[in-house]
């Protein structure tokens, strides 16, 4: 939502309080507030234990299904 104009405490907030294990976050880079945003949004998640790794680690290749949400399974 960093595309509409949100403030970097609301980004901060919305991103931080979503995230979980395997989550992909997608920032826009017109965003006008993101800049500002992504030093807290990084410091938190490392607080919280959360890495960061290329996306290719976590799409899945080969054999899956997607299931009801969104998600890839292995078959």
């Amino acid at each position: 939502m960093d595309w509409k104009d949100l403030s970097a405490p609301d980004i901060t907030k919305r991103v931080t309080s979503k995230v979980c294990p395997g989550s992909i976050v997608l920032f826009h880079n017109a965003a006008k507030h993101t800049p500002e945003a992504l030093p807290t949004i990084i410091e938190r998640l490392l607080a919280d234990g959360y890495t960061f790794v290329p996306i290719s680690q976590l799409i899945l290749t080969g054999d899956y299904s997607i299931d009801h949400t969104g998600r890839q399974c292995p078959t």
